[in-house]
This record gives structure tokens, C-alpha cells and sequence, in this order.
């Protein structure tokens, strides 16, 4: 009897072990599956989208480097507007900083709406697009004035990046005056070098553009009369979010409502990274320069 209770006791001592030690994995696997989570959040990245146009860059990388500052792990990625509102419906993309409406990207919006947010608050509030040509060409003051010259412009328009919002609504200025011009696709850049090329040698150019911009600075420019309103009048700058982004991240979700610039402010941003080797550097200088308006959008 007493070898009986003897052996009882081992195996329940046994049993008790084999259910703390249970007990214990299972903690640990708890423990270990919650640090998985916990890292895999604070490694998870913020994805911003970039396209290669001079406020878009200036923007962006602003606020790479304030996201960054706060915590978080910001990637841009280079993109352009077609691509980038389908990243958004997807969720390969987080935020584009940069929608213009009433008109210029209303077909995106139109397209977008029930899949993309797009956020009513805006940062900028005095945009401007049309065709613009340089400031010597005194005779040429409207869009209605360009069929006349056609041939000092070679009937064509130097346009940027295909897919663009203005691009679109530039093809339906051409249709809406009737213009016997081609819309060239390029890129800002090229686009941009061209403008400077023609005005170095006083040579007539005419391409769309907007402000804010870093290029009215530099050159004399005018924009075209547009008396049919179809690049439409004062465009507000918005920005966009995938479905979820403001659970996800309440807080930055917050900061993009509270972001507002006004012409000086995107003008001086511009500027800095424009001028700056890397635009991040170039971001961050102005930052510097500007905390107290920082302080008043990540409050």
C-alpha cells in the first residue's frame, strides 16, 4: 500500500510538472508571439507616394522627415498619379499628399471615391493650372489667341507626365477651343528644361503649368486667359488615404488634416529642397527654420 502511494504521488508530481511546464510554454509562446507583433508593428513603414513634380517632392520629404522624427519609418515611393490612386485602392499605398479639386484631378476622384478617402481638409488653397508662355510674347495673352500663331509653336504644347490630372484637362482644353495643337508627354523635368531653353533663347514656348511652383521665380511667365474655365479657376489642395489609414493611424491621420501652407510657406519649402544636394536634407533645414508652424499641425 505504501509503495502504491508512493508511486501515486511520482506520477501526479509527474503530471504536475508536465502541466506547469505546459503552462509555461504556452506563456512563453504568448510572450513571444505578443514581442512578434509588438516588433512587427514598430517595423511596419508608412508608405507616402512621391511624383516627380517640385512641391510634390518638397511635401513629401517635409514630411518623411517630421513622421520620422516622431517614430516612425516613412518610405516614398516615386510613382506617378494613375499608378498612385491605384496603389491607394489596393493598400500597397498609404497617403498621397497631393489631390487638386475642384478640377484638375476630379476625374480621379470621380473614379476613386468609394475606395479611396479623400480627405476634405486641404493644405493649400490658392492653386493655380493653365497653359502659360513666356512674358515677351506681348501677342499672345488667351488661349483663343494660339490657333493664330500655330506656327510660331509649331502647333505643338510641351506637356509632363502622362496621366497627370492637368494633362487630362489639358486635352479637353485642345478639344473645348478647337486648338490645332498636339499635347507632347514628357515629364516636369524635361518639361521644365525645355521652358528654360526656349526663354534663354527667347524662343517661343507654351506648356501647362501651376503655382505654386518654384519656376515663376525664375522666369517670366504668364498664364493664358482661359475664357471657357476650363482648367476652372482657384484649386485646393488636398490630400488621400487608404481605407483604414485613419484606424491604422489615427494620430498622423490627424497632422494631415491640421497641415495648412500658404504662398510664402510652400514657396520658402520649395526653395530649400530645390537648392539641397538631397531633398531630405533640404526638408529638414527648413523644418528647423519653422517649428512653431510644425508645432501647430502634429499638436
Amino acid at each position: 500500500m505504501y509503495k502504491f502511494k508512493k508511486e501515486l504521488s511520482l506520477i501526479l508530481a509527474l503530471v504536475m510538472v508536465a502541466v506547469l511546464t505546459a503552462c509555461g510554454n504556452t506563456s512563453g509562446d504568448k510572450n513571444s508571439e505578443q514581442t512578434d507583433s509588438e516588433t512587427e508593428v514598430s517595423d511596419e513603414e508608412v508608405r507616402i507616394g512621391q511624383i516627380n513634380w517640385a512641391e510634390n517632392i518638397a511635401v513629401t520629404n517635409m514630411w518623411k522627415a517630421i513622421l520620422e522624427e516622431k517614430g516612425y519609418d516613412v518610405k516614398l515611393n516615386v510613382l506617378d498619379m494613375g499608378t498612385t490612386m491605384k496603389a491607394l485602392e489596393s493598400g500597397e499605398l498609404d497617403a498621397s499628399l497631393e489631390i487638386w479639386l475642384p478640377v484638375q484631378d476630379a476625374n480621379y476622384l470621380e473614379e476613386y471615391q468609394d475606395a479611396v478617402n479623400f480627405s476634405e481638409a486641404t493644405w493649400y488653397d490658392n492653386a493655380k493650372v493653365g497653359l502659360i508662355v513666356p512674358t515677351y510674347l506681348e501677342e499672345i495673352n488667351s488661349v483663343e489667341d494660339l490657333n493664330e500663331h500655330k506656327e510660331l509653336f509649331d502647333g505643338e504644347i510641351i506637356g509632363f507626365d502622362p496621366g497627370a490630372g492637368t494633362m487630362e484637362v489639358t486635352e479637353q482644353l485642345i478639344e473645348d477651343y478647337n486648338l490645332e495643337f498636339e499635347l507632347l508627354p514628357s515629364s516636369e523635368p524635361a518639361m521644365l528644361a525645355q521652358i528654360g531653353q526656349s526663354i534663354d533663347n527667347e524662343e517661343p514656348i507654351v506648356a501647362p503649368l501651376w503655382s505654386p511652383h518654384w519656376v515663376f521665380s525664375k522666369y517670366d511667365l504668364k498664364f493664358l486667359e482661359d475664357p471657357k474655365n476650363t482648367f476652372g479657376g482657384i484649386e485646393k489642395i488636398h490630400h488621400a488615404t487608404r481605407q483604414g489609414f485613419a484606424e491604422d493611424y489615427p494620430e498622423i491621420s490627424q497632422w494631415f488634416k491640421n497641415w495648412k501652407m500658404d504662398d510664402q510657406q510652400i514657396g520658402g519649402l520649395i526653395d530649400y529642397v530645390e537648392n539641397a544636394e538631397d531633398p531630405l536634407d533640404g526638408a529638414k533645414q527648413w523644418i528647423e527654420e519653422n517649428q512653431e508652424l510644425i508645432g501647430e499641425w502634429v499638436k
